[in-house]
């Protein structure tokens, strides 16, 4: 049975992207900045968003919220405490992700079977019917990016893999110290 819940009115829209690549400007001395591997991704991050939204503006959808899509609808029943531990958010991000799909009427929550007093995700069929549409969007974009990368397209994404988790276990052994 689904569990109708309302929570305060939600953004309908998606954060207005960049207005540009966030590319060097010839003539002008960024300093430490160019020798920064984090601002180096901050540049790529920047074309990648703007190549998202190209990809997917006409359906109200950051990159964010697709990946909260996906992790719904590969995931059904899946509670909004897992979908923050999954994205790296606050529970109350994961809240307001959960509102915005379940305002689309993309996601419902559902009692649980087991347990009345928990709920879980689910994606509706208008959800996956867009899920569908954006995956397809979203690997084309993707695969456009792969092939402007050629052969280091593979090597690239296992590094930044790797960036992750050792990024990770710094910042892990950061907080340990304290």
């Amino acid at each position: 049975m689904s569990r109708a819940i309302r929570r305060s009115t939600v953004s309908k829209t998606v954060p207005e992207p960049p207005e540009a690549p966030l590319l060097p400007v010839p003539g002008l001395d960024y300093g430490v900045l160019d020798e920064l591997l984090g601002y180096a991704l901050r540049r790529a991050q920047n074309a990648l968003y703007l190549d998202f939204y190209r990809a997917t503006a006409d359906l109200d959808v950051s990159p964010q919220r697709f990946a909260a899509l996906v992790l719904v609808g590969r995931n059904p029943g899946m509670r909004q405490g897992l979908l923050a531990q999954a994205m790296g958010l606050h529970r109350s991000g994961a809240l307001r992700l959960t509102d915005w799909l379940t305002d689309r009427g993309w996601a419902e929550r559902r009692d649980d079977a087991e347990d009345a007093r928990r709920w879980g995700l689910h994606l509706t069929a208008t959800g996956k019917r867009k899920l569908a549409l954006l995956e397809r969007r979203v690997r084309d974009h993707d695969q456009g990016l792969m092939r402007g990368m050629g052969d280091h397209a593979a090597r690239l994404k296992a590094d930044l893999e790797r960036l992750a988790t050792v990024a990770a276990a710094a910042a892990a052994a950061l907080e340990e110290s304290k």
